[in-house]
């Protein structure tokens, strides 16, 4: 059974297209009209070793804020609709993933409930031409509409690219793992029998 998606979204701010496969390859196609947004859901694809496809128009003449958080929104019900039941999947991921001089680990579990813990802080209040503080955002948007507990921890780190990047890195080897399919596992991973919140 195929593990995909396919999220339409569209309010007077964005107007968003996502397409995810999580048995894919890494492939990316990607396109926010935010620069480093697009960069780092292509090493989030490629390290997730899922195929993305994102179509995204916002309202960049207000900010990037939407935009942003609006992409998070669809890739977290993404995730949440292609997991479907979470039957024989591993559930829990984790990952601490080396940087340059940053190092950054991240757990998730796909439980069925929204939990967002993020000790990442960046130094400098922009990437670029992106807002540093968009990257909470962006993860707390993708955790609470996965409905997934997500821990971001940030041991330590200077250059605020390398942070932003560690964490997206770290995000999708904990979420390869966590989706990735348990040989031993009959069934839902819970003595509850289900996931679905």
């Amino acid at each position: 059974m195929a593990r995909t998606a396919l999220i339409q979204r569209k309010t007077a701010e964005t107007d968003i297209e996502l397409e995810l496969n999580l048995d894919g390859s890494g492939q990316a196609q990607v396109k926010t009209g935010v620069g480093f947004l697009d960069h780092m859901l292509e090493l989030l694809a490629k390290h997730a070793a899922m195929d993305l496809r994102v179509s995204a128009r916002g309202d960049l003449h207000v900010d990037q804020h939407h935009t942003v958080e609006d992409t998070g929104i669809c890739l977290g019900q993404a995730l949440r609709q292609a997991l479907g039941d979470k039957a024989g999947i591993r559930r829990y991921g984790h990952f601490t993933l080396p940087m340059e001089e940053t190092l950054v680990t991240v757990a998730v579990d796909l439980s069925g409930r929204y939990a967002l813990v993020f000790n990442a802080p960046l130094p400098a209040p922009k990437i670029g031409a992106f807002d540093s503080e968009l990257l909470e955002d962006f993860w707390q948007a993708l955790a609470a509409n996965c409905l997934c507990n997500l821990h971001v921890m940030l041991h330590y780190g200077r250059n605020s690219h390398h942070i932003a990047e560690a964490v997206f890195k770290a995000a999708a080897r904990a979420l390869r793992m966590a989706v990735e399919s348990d040989p031993r596992m009959a069934g839902v991973p819970s003595t509850k029998g289900s996931l679905l919140g």
